[in-house]
């Protein structure tokens, strides 16, 4: 008898096989439809690993997160261009598929944040904000109304179409600013960011993603909280996976897996007081030492009942 697990990567190399065959990933008919059926095939909670799967498994893995960005961001950009020709882009945020999973993510993250932000923000960095974006504009509308966010993107027709969502918007355009950087090019800036968060798809792969990790916990201020977006089980097809290992120089304070139609998961952890050689010899009790995996894996069972009450705050 197959296993439910062998079903689930085989539809997954057939839809792959499908996607990567196609002459274009910008939306129309055909592209919407076989995304949504990867979705679909991996949102359901699975036990699977995607690290211990075959080689050839894991080389289609990496290619489908790319090939599942690059769609991502063709569909943001044709809907960032639809609501710019809006007098009220903000009017209209709801036509765009995916609003009301955006709206949930924010909700999650703020709550998240709330658990373990002291005061409100004065300001929070978003990397990767890419043309469309939304979480940045839902917690600054809904959840953060002071506070001022610094969105930072590589490409700079991204941060051309997100400033013309917010344009005329006389509170948003005061505290929505827009930088065209290279995330790996910015130093000092970094430390004046209460809060940075790290968009799913900004370093596709394990190499990339931690790079931007470790130039983060370089620069960003003692303290300073780092949320990130990653993935557990077969979303893990979707989206590159963020072990609490990989975050060298933080404390992981907290990992939430979402059973429901939000697919990423979501990390929080927060920079390091001191340079990572001298934890060792302070007896800080509860901190975690962050290259130690078996610690962080025991920490993370013990925030169970927080995440619990997590879901019911948000159900």
């Amino acid at each position: 008898m197959v296993c439910q697990e062998e079903l689930l990567i085989e539809k997954v190399c057939k839809l792959y096989e499908q996607i990567s065959s196609l002459e274009s990933l910008k939306p129309c008919k055909n592209v919407d439809m076989l995304f949504t059926q990867l979705v679909l095939t991996c949102i359901p909670p699975s036990p699977i690993d995607v690290t211990k799967l075959p080689n050839t498994v894991q080389e289609i893995r990496s290619h489908l997160i790319r090939l599942s960005g690059e769609a991502e961001g063709h569909l943001e950009t044709h809907y960032s261009t639809i609501l710019g020709s809006y007098h009220k882009p903000l009017d209209h945020l709801h036509i765009f598929p995916y609003y009301s999973n955006y709206l949930k993510l924010a909700l999650l993250e703020f709550t998240i944040l709330n658990q373990h932000c002291t005061n409100v923000p004065n300001k929070i960095a978003f990397v990767g904000s890419g043309p469309l974006p939304l979480t940045s504009i839902v917690l600054a509308s809904n959840h953060l109304p002071s506070t001022t966010f610094h969105n930072y993107d590589i490409d700079p027709l991204a941060n051309s179409n997100a400033l013309s969502l917010v344009s005329s918007d006389p509170d948003l355009s005061k505290r929505m600013l827009f930088h065209t950087n290279d995330i790996l090019d910015v130093s000092n800036p970094l430390k004046d960011y209460e809060v940075v968060y790290l968009a799913a798809l900004v370093g596709m792969d394990k190499e990339g993603k931690n790079r931007i990790i470790d130039h983060l916990a370089k620069y960003m201020a003692p303290g300073a909280l780092l949320m990130l977006r990653s993935a557990h089980g077969a979303r893990a097809f979707l989206y590159p996976v963020v072990e609490p290992c990989d975050l060298q120089g933080f404390e992981v304070l907290s990992v939430f897996h979402p059973t429901d139609e939000v697919i990423n998961s979501v990390v929080i952890a927060r920079k390091c007081p001191m340079p990572k050689h001298s934890l060792d010899h302070q007896g800080l009790g509860s901190m975690i030492l962050p290259n130690k995996c078996s610690e962080i894996q025991v920490f993370n069972h013990g925030n169970m009942i927080e995440e619990l009450t997590l879901e019911e705050q948000l159900s």
